[in-house]
């Protein structure tokens, strides 16, 4: 294909019910398609509309989810349309072939870190040394990567992660506050790194992102376009650049009209399109 179209997902493409962000009168809210399942329970979800959006998508371009998730996270999540041939998880430390993950990716990826950063072990000490069990509920190690905390976000203390990012800064990592979860990173694991990768491997002519955290800075700014939502870490810090978009919606309407701009860019129409516009 010559198109790549590389999206983050939680909260860029699909929500879970406390993201949302229903605002409009109940008979007017759109319907919904659950599209994860954790256990035994229903987890995220995207539009119909959004569902319909994507398989056309899909059609049409190469379609590679982006995710900061594990591959085991990722693989709960069950997309419509053609199943992707490429996915990069863990912020780009995994590049998935057909499902599988490409060992000769991730051994550049092991050996970068190595070589420009602090090590994991290093940010787990601190991270327990420092955050407080009263607004911890889990500490998370992924892919032997990076961190994550999962907190009580109104007892989490905003100075504690303002320390927190200076810190790991000095280290070579990156922080990152996403709903529940706050993110340290190291700043060499990039989506954005990935995504060249897979442009040179496809010969891609037009490469297109979107996304809503600071994780996803990179890959916007990597891409010939991207888009974010008027929701999340990157609409907050006000990101902008010359072929950045910055989009209104917030919460799972965002979805819908990011699909309906890489459909667009991508020079495609969808059957009956003007009629979901």
């Amino acid at each position: 294909m010559p198109v790549i179209v590389a999206s983050d997902l939680d909260r860029t493409l699909i929500y879970s019910s406390a993201a949302l962000a229903l605002t409009m009168p109940d008979a007017r809210a759109p319907r919904l398609l659950c599209v994860e399942v954790h256990e035994s329970r229903p987890l995220s979800y995207m539009t119909e509309t959004s569902a319909q959006l994507l398989t056309d998508l899909g059609d049409r371009a190469l379609f590679v989810p982006t995710t900061t998730r594990t591959r085991k996270q990722y693989q709960r999540i069950n997309l419509p349309g053609p199943p992707p041939t490429y996915a990069i998880c863990a912020n780009g430390g995994h590049l998935l072939v057909d499902g599988v993950s490409d060992p000769d990716w991730h051994a550049q990826v092991t050996a970068r870190l190595a070589e420009s950063c602090a090590p994991l072990a290093e940010i787990q000490d601190h991270l327990m040394a420092t955050a407080s069990p009263a607004w911890v509920r889990k500490h998370r190690v992924a892919e032997d990567l990076f961190a994550y905390l999962v907190v009580e976000r109104e007892l989490l203390p905003e100075e504690w992660v303002k320390e927190l990012a200076v810190w790991a800064e000095n280290r070579g990592w990156t922080v990152s506050l996403q709903g529940r979860k706050i993110y340290a990173v190291p700043k060499p694991l990039t989506k954005s790194a990935a995504l060249r990768e897979l442009a040179r491997r496809t010969g891609a002519e037009l490469t297109l992102a979107a996304g809503d955290s600071l994780l996803d800075a990179d890959l916007l700014l990597a891409a010939d376009r991207g888009w974010r939502p008027g929701h999340g870490e990157l609409a907050d810090t006000a990101l902008t650049a010359p072929a950045v978009t910055a989009l209104p919606e917030r919460g799972v309407l965002a979805g819908e009209r990011i699909l309906r701009e890489f459909l667009k860019a991508a020079g495609t129409t969808t059957a009956g399109g003007a009629a979901r516009n």
